[in-house]
């Protein structure tokens, strides 16, 4: 094998990848099975390096198994227009933006329950009025 090559356990360390994680995605056809050494030891090239690195990202920013495998394909093809790259990238946006206004819906409830209670004794509080019946929530959450 010309050019550097990895263990797995130094390709895991260079990305942070937990080492049976890389064997999963050599299993579910993400990353190639690389060659081994006469010791059945994987070793790994700079591709297969990159290659997890940019998995490794892709997961980090929340893009599902799948969105990553199509970017993977997609990006075998540098021809190809942008524009199924730019649709996964709009439909994570989108789940995020969802998120974030469930988020603040859940604030904006969690702080209406603070003020809404007088801080006495338990026997009055408001917070676990509200928390035994969601009928008495201030929104939807």
């Amino acid at each position: 094998m010309a050019g550097p090559d990895f263990s797995i356990g130094e390709l895991a360390r260079r990305t942070g990848v937990k080492v049976p994680t890389i064997r999963y995605y050599e299993q579910i056809g993400l990353i190639p099975e690389p060659p081994r050494t006469e010791g059945n030891q994987r070793r790994y090239d700079r591709k297969a390096l990159d290659r997890l690195g940019f998995i490794a990202h892709a997961r980090s920013m929340g893009f599902p198994m799948p969105s990553v495998k199509s970017m993977l394909d997609l990006s075998s093809h540098p021809e190809a227009p942008c524009e199924d790259i730019d649709a996964l990238v709009s439909g994570r946006l989108a789940e995020i933006d969802e998120r974030l206004a469930r988020l603040q819906r859940l604030r904006a409830e969690l702080a209406a329950m603070l003020k809404s209670h007088h801080h006495g004794t338990v026997s009055e509080c408001r917070i676990l009025e509200v928390m035994h019946d969601h009928d008495h929530c201030a929104t939807e959450h």
